[in-house]
Protein backbone atom coordinates (compact mmCIF):
# COMPACT_ATOMS: atom_id res chain seq x y z
CA UNK A 1 0.00 0.00 0.00
CA UNK A 2 1.31 3.43 -0.89
CA UNK A 3 0.72 6.58 1.09
CA UNK A 4 -0.57 9.67 -0.66
CA UNK A 5 -0.65 13.01 1.12
CA UNK A 6 -3.36 15.58 0.65
CA UNK A 7 -4.57 18.72 2.34
CA UNK A 8 -7.87 20.16 3.41
CA UNK A 9 -8.13 23.88 2.79
CA UNK A 10 -10.15 25.76 5.43
CA UNK A 11 -9.94 29.31 4.04
CA UNK A 12 -13.69 29.63 3.39
CA UNK A 13 -14.48 28.44 6.93
CA UNK A 14 -12.02 30.87 8.52
CA UNK A 15 -13.42 33.71 6.39
CA UNK A 16 -16.97 32.92 7.53
CA UNK A 17 -15.84 32.96 11.16
CA UNK A 18 -14.66 36.55 10.59
CA UNK A 19 -17.84 37.60 8.79
CA UNK A 20 -16.27 37.57 5.31
CA UNK A 21 -18.72 35.81 3.01
CA UNK A 22 -17.76 37.20 -0.40
CA UNK A 23 -14.50 36.07 -1.98
CA UNK A 24 -14.09 39.61 -3.34
CA UNK A 25 -13.94 40.88 0.28
CA UNK A 26 -10.38 39.54 0.43
CA UNK A 27 -9.07 41.51 -2.57
CA UNK A 28 -8.62 44.90 -0.80
CA UNK A 29 -7.51 43.26 2.46
CA UNK A 30 -4.77 41.37 0.63
CA UNK A 31 -3.79 44.53 -1.30
CA UNK A 32 -3.33 46.40 2.01
CA UNK A 33 -0.69 43.79 2.82
CA UNK A 34 1.08 44.01 -0.55
CA UNK A 35 -0.58 40.96 -2.15
CA UNK A 36 -2.18 42.00 -5.44
CA UNK A 37 -4.41 39.26 -6.82
CA UNK A 38 -7.28 39.56 -9.28
CA UNK A 39 -10.83 38.76 -8.19
CA UNK A 40 -10.60 35.52 -10.20
CA UNK A 41 -7.36 34.50 -8.48
CA UNK A 42 -8.86 35.18 -5.05
CA UNK A 43 -11.99 33.23 -6.00
CA UNK A 44 -9.85 30.19 -6.94
CA UNK A 45 -7.79 30.63 -3.76
CA UNK A 46 -10.96 30.47 -1.65
CA UNK A 47 -12.86 27.77 -3.53
CA UNK A 48 -10.07 25.35 -4.45
CA UNK A 49 -7.14 23.78 -2.67
CA UNK A 50 -4.14 25.80 -3.90
CA UNK A 51 -1.40 23.78 -5.59
CA UNK A 52 1.12 26.56 -4.99
CA UNK A 53 0.83 29.20 -2.31
CA UNK A 54 3.45 31.83 -1.61
CA UNK A 55 4.48 32.31 1.99
CA UNK A 56 3.71 36.03 1.62
CA UNK A 57 0.10 35.22 0.65
CA UNK A 58 -0.18 32.68 3.48
CA UNK A 59 1.15 35.24 5.97
CA UNK A 60 -1.30 37.88 4.69
CA UNK A 61 -4.23 35.46 5.00
CA UNK A 62 -3.18 34.57 8.54
CA UNK A 63 -2.95 38.27 9.45
CA UNK A 64 -6.35 39.07 7.91
CA UNK A 65 -8.05 36.12 9.61
CA UNK A 66 -6.05 36.32 12.85
CA UNK A 67 -5.05 32.67 12.60
CA UNK A 68 -2.06 30.39 12.15
CA UNK A 69 -1.16 28.38 9.01
CA UNK A 70 -2.40 25.19 10.72
CA UNK A 71 -5.84 26.80 10.97
CA UNK A 72 -5.95 27.05 7.17
CA UNK A 73 -4.13 23.89 6.11
CA UNK A 74 -4.92 20.43 7.45
CA UNK A 75 -2.60 17.66 6.29
CA UNK A 76 -4.27 14.31 5.68
CA UNK A 77 -3.12 10.90 4.52
CA UNK A 78 -5.08 9.45 1.65
CA UNK A 79 -4.26 5.74 1.46
CA UNK A 80 -4.56 4.09 -1.89
CA UNK A 81 -4.34 0.37 -2.58
CA UNK A 82 -1.98 -0.39 -5.45
CA UNK A 83 -2.39 -3.63 -7.37
CA UNK A 84 0.81 -5.44 -8.03
CA UNK A 85 1.12 -7.21 -11.35
CA UNK A 86 3.49 -9.87 -12.59
CA UNK A 87 6.60 -8.59 -14.24
CA UNK A 88 9.22 -6.14 -13.10
CA UNK A 89 8.90 -4.92 -9.52
CA UNK A 90 7.49 -1.41 -9.35
CA UNK A 91 6.38 -1.43 -12.97
CA UNK A 92 2.91 -2.26 -14.15
CA UNK A 93 2.62 -4.90 -16.84
CA UNK A 94 1.47 -3.79 -20.27
CA UNK A 95 -2.02 -4.85 -21.27
CA UNK A 96 -2.10 -8.02 -23.36
CA UNK A 97 -1.85 -7.56 -27.12
CA UNK A 98 -4.88 -8.72 -29.05
CA UNK A 99 -4.14 -9.81 -32.59
CA UNK A 100 -6.75 -9.03 -35.19
CA UNK A 101 -7.56 -11.07 -38.26
CA UNK A 102 -8.50 -9.43 -41.52
CA UNK A 103 -10.89 -11.50 -43.62
CA UNK A 104 -11.40 -10.63 -47.23
CA UNK A 105 -14.41 -11.67 -49.22
CA UNK A 106 -13.87 -14.48 -51.68
CA UNK A 107 -12.99 -13.00 -55.06
CA UNK A 108 -13.95 -16.13 -57.06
Amino acid sequence: MTKKMGIRWHLRLRMAEKGLFQTSDLVPLLAERGIHLSREQVYRLVTQVPQRLSTDTLAALCDILDCQPNDLIEIEVVSKQVRKTAGEPGRAAAPPVRRSTIRRPDLS
